[in-house]
């Protein structure tokens, strides 16, 4: 370690107790269910997926924009467990969405051995249409219900019902913080520079005797794992019931969005990048509803919303390449030395 990363490690988990005891002691203190249900549980939920892909594409350096396929797969596996297994834990249904979700991730990263780049891309594109069009083609999976629709049972964790916006909030925030936890030390593990180094030259890697395959398998896997848990908190602690459209493209470039515009190969920008995505259109409909009040209509205010979006997308890359996690190092860094600055 050296001595610059050192104090900023130091820090990092100093603030940690402080960041616990705001979220779970804090928060729910303070907070309404309108926080909790349209705020914070969206928040973390997002957050995870974006830390899924974040470690696929912003570590391992795969390109993907099946995500939403992922968090469906995750989301109807809990459901099944759920439904046909009663007595089965909740948080272990969340663990075998994930499970099932990196299977299927093993699966579609097999091309990856052989393809890479936008080739890479259109190969999870066609993923995230086959898994929408396997979910909507065979009831079994919702329970024989014709359009696919699901409502979730009882949220219960040993034997407290959880289901009031509260405890929907404190279920999500558990499973977020043990897996930021997980996705932290896999970023800074032997794994994780194993990630690294084949998404900045896989041929290199493999010369150093990095098992490229196998790399990024794992990496696919474990990106589709935290998906498939994301999806399952987005059905079950956040919509409540679902159907297959509720995992469309448009979900997939959501998260891809959260990843550059908060950074590409941060666990911190993944909380920052979907902070901005669901803060800044809530920002815009009460800015224009101040300054203009009835006067603009609804559906050109979308329109506006998609407009910022994609300019400041564009903006990201070009100027700050490495988002909203930068731009907080770098205050941190100017806020440290403003005093000697004055000198």
């Amino acid at each position: 370690m050296s001595l610059r990363s050192a104090p900023r490690s130091v820090s990092n988990i100093r603030a940690l107790p402080v960041l616990a005891l705001a979220a779970f002691g804090v928060i729910p203190l303070l907070g309404n269910d309108y926080w909790f249900t349209a705020i914070l549980i969206p928040w973390l939920i997002l957050s995870l997926a974006g830390i899924g892909l974040n470690l696929l594409t912003g570590y391992a350096g795969q390109l993907s924009v099946g995500t939403a396929a992922f968090m469906s797969i995750g989301a109807y596996t809990a459901y099944n467990f759920a439904l046909r297994l009663p007595e089965l834990p909740l948080l272990a249904s969340f663990a075998a969405a994930g499970c099932s979700a990196a299977l299927v991730g093993a699966v579609v990263g097999l091309p990856s051995m052989r393809i890479k780049g936008f080739y890479l891309v259109v190969c999870t594109l066609t993923v995230q249409f086959f898994v929408e069009w396997v979910f909507t083609r065979y009831r079994w999976f919702s329970n024989d219900n014709a359009s696919g629709l699901v409502s979730v049972p009882p949220l219960s964790v040993l034997g407290y019902n959880l289901s009031n916006p509260l405890g929907r909030y404190m279920i999500t925030l558990t499973v977020v913080t043990a897996l930021t936890a997980l996705a932290v030390g896999i970023a800074t593990s032997e794994l994780g520079r194993r990630f690294m180094a084949v998404r900045d030259m896989d041929t290199a890697a493999a010369v150093i005797g990095i098992p490229v395959r196998r790399t990024k398998l794992l990496a696919f896997a474990i990106s589709s794992f935290y998906c498939g848990v994301a999806g399952a908190l987005w059905g079950f602690t956040y919509l409540g019931s679902f159907d297959p459209h509720a995992w469309d493209l448009t979900r997939s470039f959501q998260v891809l969005f959260i990843i550059i515009i908060g950074g590409m190969g941060s666990i911190l920008g993944n909380f920052l990048g979907a902070a901005f995505i669901l803060l800044l259109p809530i920002a815009m409909s009460q800015l224009a509803s101040l300054l203009f009040g009835g006067w603009i209509d609804q559906g050109a205010l979308e329109n506006y919303k998609k407009i910022v979006f994609g300019t400041l997308i564009v903006v990201f890359l070009i100027k700050e390449p490495l988002g909203l996690a930068k731009l907080w190092r770098s205050s941190r860094e100017r806020a440290r030395l403003w005093p000697l600055r004055q000198w």
